[in-house]
């Protein structure tokens, strides 16, 4: 069998800054480092991971090493699994987003663009399906993303064609666990919890 275990990384400072994330890149807070301890420790007593692939931001990365530290696997970092991004409103006041987003006329759902230079969903999905497309994942792995990006890497596993991902949204929450599987016989392919 094989599973993937995704993981959003804990609260950051931006969370509390309630500053627009994206590719913006904050700082864990004590909470948010106290969380990545404890998804390490429950990760070490459920399985025994070979690799964790990380998101190169630092809340994610940090969450990965932390992981790594304690179940001794290695870490790759790539940048493809970032979160969206949110172009001109990146490390701005959330109100600053709220003002100035432009809604989805209801056509355009995948190359619509909420602010100056935002990614698309197209764009943002895309990067993450070619990514987990280009690598050969082991058994039992981890991916320390982020919570709207952890969206697409569940739609990827589960085979969502990529024109399709315009509606979905998997309401992953920061500093949980995602569990992915596949069976050895059909290599049927499952979403055995969310959001633990």
């Amino acid at each position: 069998m094989k599973i993937i275990y995704v993981v959003s990384h804990t609260e950051s400072e931006h969370h509390l800054s309630d500053l627009v994330g994206g590719w913006y890149d904050s700082e864990l807070t004590e909470k948010g480092v106290a969380d990545e301890n404890a998804i390490a420790e429950f990760l070490n007593s459920e399985a025994k991971v070979e690799a964790i692939i990380s998101s190169d931001l630092k809340r994610a990365r940090s969450t990965a090493e932390c992981i790594a530290r304690v179940l001794n696997a290695p870490v790759t970092v790539n940048a493809a699994l970032r979160e969206m991004s949110f172009g001109d409103a990146e490390g701005k006041e959330q109100s600053w987003l709220n003002e100035r987003i432009k809604p989805e006329d209801g056509d355009n759902r995948l190359d619509h663009r909420i602010v100056s230079g935002a990614e698309t969903k197209r764009e943002f999905a895309g990067r993450i399906y070619q990514y987990l497309d280009s690598i050969e994942l082991p058994d039992c792995a981890v991916i320390s993303t982020h919570s709207f990006a952890a969206t697409y890497v569940i739609a990827w596993w589960i085979g969502m064609p990529l024109e399709s991902v315009g509606y979905v949204n998997f309401g992953v929450k920061p500093g949980k666990i995602t569990k992915l599987v596949e069976d050895d016989f059909f290599k049927n392919r499952a979403v055995a919890y969310l959001n633990q």
